[in-house]
């Protein structure tokens, strides 16, 4: 696998952002802090904005979109574009021999995912996708236990993502119910990934669906009191069967005023382990030994910085020639369970996950993301 852009192997990693949206303000924030990489060029199809966020955040060059692609100092091209541009951007990263971290989904079907992937093996240059919330300290202390066999062997998985929908605070929230989103492909994947660094790969899903009502009405901002068509299921109930063996259960749900966000709990032969938020990075963990009575809350240990760990973690492993976390690979996997789980919703029947991919190992406890590593 080669270093990308001028082979550096010392330094560091320097990074160019396509997409200068809102989301970008929480990966700047970051970098900002993270003194290993070092952010060149913010790029987008409206320059305007590009170069306020590059003023914004003290950023030297700003531009459209060749702005990123071409800078010479760019090593991981960051794509934080929207998600049906996402395939497109990180091909054209790829032929201008820039890894890429991209937002997720890592794409929107399985034909380009491929594409994808296969452009990066056929280059030797690596994807990394979002997200990257396991890589914090709550999840990673949550992983660290089971890896170590506190509770046992891992057997069962219950996850639940419950909320009435985005739609009361999200300015433009028709997005969210239409394909390629709604609670599943909007919500699962902080999930999905979760369990897939506790169990491995999902060989099997069954599932269905439903849909609460066919419209809805944006409760927020200019357009407030408009009303958009819903395209996709709003709660879907799935089972999971992992290749080990394992199995799971999961409920995602844009339809219930009760809400429930940070609720993932894996049983295993020795005890209960509830984490934290999956779309967080930080919070501490619940264990309940089997026979006891009592909980045990145990502190998290670790990084709680937020969005773009993921491309500092696979900056560094860029420069010591190691394997990333946050693999492609692996999002992609996470979107072959995704789109598995909406084909049994609308054939009741049980359906095969043909991808697989491995977990990541835990981070070590005093991993540092404000740590100048790469002198």
């Amino acid at each position: 696998m080669r270093q990308g852009t001028g082979a550096r192997t010392s330094g560091p990693v320097g990074i160019g952002i396509i997409g200068a949206g809102v989301i970008s303000e929480q990966y700047l924030t970051s970098f900002a802090a993270f003194p290993d990489v070092a952010v060149h060029v913010i790029a987008d199809l409206f320059e305007d904005a590009a170069r306020a966020r590059a003023a914004q955040y003290g950023i030297a060059e700003a531009g459209g979109i060749d702005a990123a692609l071409n800078h010479p100092d760019v090593e991981i091209l960051v794509n934080l574009t929207p998600p049906a541009a996402h395939v497109q951007v990180g091909l054209a990263a790829i032929a201008a021999g820039k890894h890429v971290w991209s937002e997720k989904p890592f794409s929107l079907d399985l034909d380009s995912g491929r594409e994808l992937l296969q452009a990066a093996d056929d280059a030797g240059l690596r994807l990394g996708c979002a997200p990257d919330t396991f890589l914090g300290a709550g999840l990673q202390t949550g992983l660290r236990m089971i890896s170590r066999g506190d509770i046992g062997t891992p057997l069962t998985a219950l996850t639940l993502m419950q909320s009435p929908g985005p739609e009361a605070w999200h300015p433009n929230p028709a997005f969210l119910f239409q394909e390629g989103a709604g609670p599943l492909f909007d919500m699962g994947p902080y999930y999905l990934t979760a369990l897939l660094q506790a169990f491995g790969s999902v060989a099997q899903v069954a599932a269905v669906g439903s849909k609460a009502r066919a419209t809805r009405v944006i409760g927020s901002g200019p357009r407030s009191g408009e009303e958009f068509d819903v395209t996709v299921p709003t709660h879907v109930g799935t089972l999971l069967k992992f290749r080990e063996g394992a199995s799971g259960q999961s409920v995602f749900s844009f339809d219930s005023p009760l809400v429930r966000q940070s609720f993932l709990e894996i049983t295993g032969t020795e005890a209960t382990i509830a984490f934290p938020d999956p779309n967080r990075f930080d919070g501490d963990i619940r264990l309940r030994r089997t026979g006891s009575t009592e909980e045990e809350t145990v502190g998290s240990v670790g990084s709680t910085w937020g969005r773009g760990v993921g491309v500092l973690e696979m900056a560094r492993a860029i420069r010591a020639g190691i394997p990333h976390r946050a693999q492609g690979l692996a999002a992609f996997h996470v979107l072959d369970v995704l789109v598995a789980i909406s084909e049994s919703v609308g054939t009741a029947a049980f359906v095969d996950v043909a991808s697989t991919a491995e977990a990541a190992p835990p981070l070590d406890e005093d991993w540092d993301p404000t740590a100048f590593t790469l002198s």
